[in-house]
């Protein structure tokens, strides 16, 4: 599976515009397809006894729910002394197994942090949808049900893996709620009749826009699916970031007057940091500066750094997202994964056509006046910091 096929494999045969227009924030998606196996190079049953049999997995990647609460940690793990300190959490697979085998749920959390394709999935949404994306999987006995009603504060898609478990969804008490906008468990009487019943089978998709109360329950087969949190930013997320940019105001640094009152024109000066263009550029640049980097054969591309020559073959890292940003001075900015690197202005065209890049090339093919030792510097850099991949330490990625 490649990145850039996340979103096809989730939504299909939806398109992309259609999700956008008709349903992100607005209404539930139900993509039904009951094709076994379809997300099983995200995450597969084999993948979560591996994960939580063999890996000596930790919480808080991992915990066991039953019934609407989280069990307490010391029934099923151990810290396991270590000098200097602990592996914390350790889970004591006897003990998780015997749970699940009672009805406990299996949640794993934070999937996209230490399961590679789990990454490379979420990324390749992040790079079609421009927005932070998570994931999380509930393994779930038959005929049991990990949470009872409730809303979250982020959108979700959820990807039915194997089994089969029945939804059922309640119209919104509070539209999209923000983060501090938690469920509440009293909320739970005021739901009325659900708004959508459905049974998600294996390769099944569903989506809900945050605030949509929700419940799910296995029948009478084990169930295993997984929830991928979206994070699109919201307009509250843009005026939060004009309005922290007018800390370079002198105007807006000024004492309060006791009376309250603001300067009408301090409304035109914020006004104008809400231009499209500066608010999208805001987001852009915070979404590329909190991306984490996926660094799969790092070790092998830094041992081989030294044996590259001008004629190895190169490519781009695909989970990779990045902006190039032109200084009035000519300097070059290359932004990514939290990293501003700067190249001065006879790199320029050749940083511009590595971002670029789509397919493989060599040093000797960059474009612009650099000399052969100044590719072989700019292009080793950038193996080093984790933007490019060299054909000299072959990467196997686990996600195709």
């Amino acid at each position: 599976m490649r990145a850039p096929s996340a979103l096809g494999l989730t939504l299909h045969p939806c398109s992309r515009q259609e999700f956008l227009e008709e349903h992100c924030d607005r209404r539930p998606l139900v993509v039904e397809r009951g094709e076994a196996g379809r997300f099983d190079d995200v995450l597969s049953d084999a993948d979560v006894e591996r994960l939580v049999c063999a890996t000596a997995i930790r919480s808080p990647a991992f915990r066991l729910v039953r019934d609407g609460a989280q069990l307490p940690l010391a029934g099923y793990t151990k810290d396991i002394p270590w000098r200097p300190g602990s592996f914390s959490g350790t889970a004591l697979v006897d003990r998780v197994a015997e749970e699940h085998a009672a009805g406990a749920t299996i949640v794993l959390q934070g999937l996209h942090l230490h399961h590679h394709p789990a990454a490379v999935y979420c990324r390749g949404l992040e790079v079609a949808l421009g927005w932070p994306v998570q994931a999380n999987a509930y393994c779930t006995p038959a005929s049991s049900q990990g949470f009872g009603v409730h809303h979250d504060t982020h959108d979700v898609f959820v990807l039915q893996v194997s089994g089969h478990k029945r939804w059922r969804i309640y119209a919104p008490l509070v539209e999209l709620p923000m983060k501090d906008q938690r469920w509440s468990a009293s909320e739970g009487d005021s739901v009325g009749e659900p708004l959508y019943d459905i049974t998600l089978r294996a390769g099944d998709t569903l989506y809900m826009p945050r605030g949509w109360p929700h419940e799910a329950a296995a029948a009478d087969a084990a169930s295993l699916h997984i929830t991928v949190g979206l994070h699109p930013p919201t307009r509250l997320d843009a005026v939060r970031g004009a309005l922290a940019a007018c800390a370079d105001d002198v105007e807006f640094r000024r004492a309060l007057d006791p009376d309250g009152a603001l300067p009408g024109a301090l409304v035109d000066r914020l006004a104008a940091r809400l231009a499209a263009d500066e608010v999208a550029r805001r987001a852009r640049r915070r979404f590329v500066d909190t991306r984490r980097p996926i660094l799969d054969g790092q070790l092998s591309q830094m041992r081989t750094l030294a044996a590259l020559t001008p004629d190895t073959p190169l490519e781009r890292r695909a989970t990779v997202i990045a902006d190039v940003e032109p200084d009035a001075d000519g300097v070059v900015g290359l932004r990514f994964e939290g990293k501003l690197m700067r190249f001065p202005a006879k790199a320029a065209d050749a940083v511009a056509a590595i971002h670029a890049a789509r397919a493989t090339f060599t040093a000797a093919e960059l474009p612009g006046p650099l000399d052969e030792a100044g590719r072989l510097v700019l292009v080793r850099r950038l193996v080093r910091e984790g933007f490019l991949l060299s054909a000299a330490a072959p990467v196997t990625d686990a996600g195709t």
